[in-house]
């Protein structure tokens, strides 16, 4: 069966926009191949400065991957902290990766420019042999990817060939593959633009452990245009369109079906926003239980990190068996 390795920063809070666009794909696609979601709590570092935040991001981020559906007994989710593997491996991807490599990466440039006249991290220049190591641990077959981390991808397979040529065959070399389409959501300000949480007012983006008032709130005061015609024309009317894109989502509908029927935005909006806030209900009901069970949550990730570190823990022993290190 195929592997599949797909992990998250636990640096926010989930929004709806990672949810259709993401997470619920995360959902529908565990019971179609062997899938690894890591919380990769080690990569938060390179931006966290302050004690306790890490930890508590992780534990809720866990919940609300368990209450969208993934399912422990099937999928595994996993901490990436919890799995001491990621760190020994990314040593020996440091140490396979090359300065220039790592200078080249578009990521690392575009973060340190935003950091200007902050502390940067070594970590933000080093992330990528750490993101190989979360990858090449699994042996996964395919990591699905956006445009923007691409190039990690690329640079963990150029890692994987340049270990297995010094070596021998060791890694299994991975295949970057675009994720089945998700929803397209964009803020609701601003709907030129996606949503997300670093939108400065919070007006725009719809939280998944937003109150169902909150949501409506934000559905009422979605920006549209000065017409009244409903109709999905994404140029023409971006903010129409992207409340009947996440409207079809919510009601599992295509976008021109959504918008048969209407003749004016308000009753569009307030449908949008009941149908978001249906749709949420019982993910909040669940995230709520196990939130409230921290005990039961940090069983499910123990279950996550033995079946990972059974597979991560092979793979590190065939790596230093490879480089030939004196067996312990």
């Amino acid at each position: 069966m195929t592997r599949v390795l797909s992990c998250v920063q636990p640096t926010g809070d989930v929004h709806l926009g990672n949810y259709l666009g993401a997470f619920r794909n995360w959902v529908s696609g565990q019971h179609e191949k062997d899938v690894f979601h890591g919380i990769v709590d080690l990569h938060a570092l390179t931006v966290t400065e302050v004690p306790g935040v890490v930890g508590a991001t992780t534990i809720d981020l866990a919940a609300i991957l368990f209450a969208i559906g993934l399912d422990p007994d099937v999928a595994t989710v996993f901490v990436q902290s919890h799995v001491p593997e990621h760190s020994q491996l990314s040593w020996v991807m440091e140490c396979t990766v090359s300065y220039g490599e790592l200078s080249r990466m578009t990521q690392f440039k575009d973060k340190t420019a935003k950091r200007e006249n902050k502390f940067i991290s070594a970590g933000l220049f080093t992330y990528p042999a750490l993101q190989a190591a979360d990858i090449l641990l699994y042996d996964a077959n395919e990591v699905p990817v956006g445009d923007d981390q691409r190039q990690h991808v690329e640079i963990t397979r150029d890692i994987a060939i340049r270990f297995n040529h010094r070596f021998g065959e060791t890694l299994v070399v991975p295949e970057a593959v675009i994720p089945a389409a998700g929803a397209r959501v964009m803020d609701l300000q601003n709907p030129t633009s996606k949503m997300s949480k670093s939108d400065s007012t919070g007006a725009g983006c719809v939280m998944m452990l937003d109150d169902p008032a909150a949501i409506m709130k934000k559905f009422k005061r979605a920006v549209t245009d000065s017409e009244s015609e409903v109709r999905y024309d994404v140029e023409a009317k971006p903010g129409v369109s992207g409340l009947l894109d996440i409207l079809a989502a919510a009601t599992g509908q295509s976008p021109q079906e959504a918008a048969e029927g209407y003749t004016q935005y308000g009753s569009l909006k307030v449908d949008t926003g009941e149908a978001v806030v249906a749709m949420l209900e019982p993910i909040q009901t669940r995230y709520r239980e196990l939130i409230d069970d921290k005990a039961e949550l940090a069983r499910l990730l123990a279950v996550g990190a033995e079946r990972a570190r059974t597979v991560a823990s092979v793979t590190l022993q065939r790596a230093y068996d490879a480089i030939g290190l004196l067996p312990a």
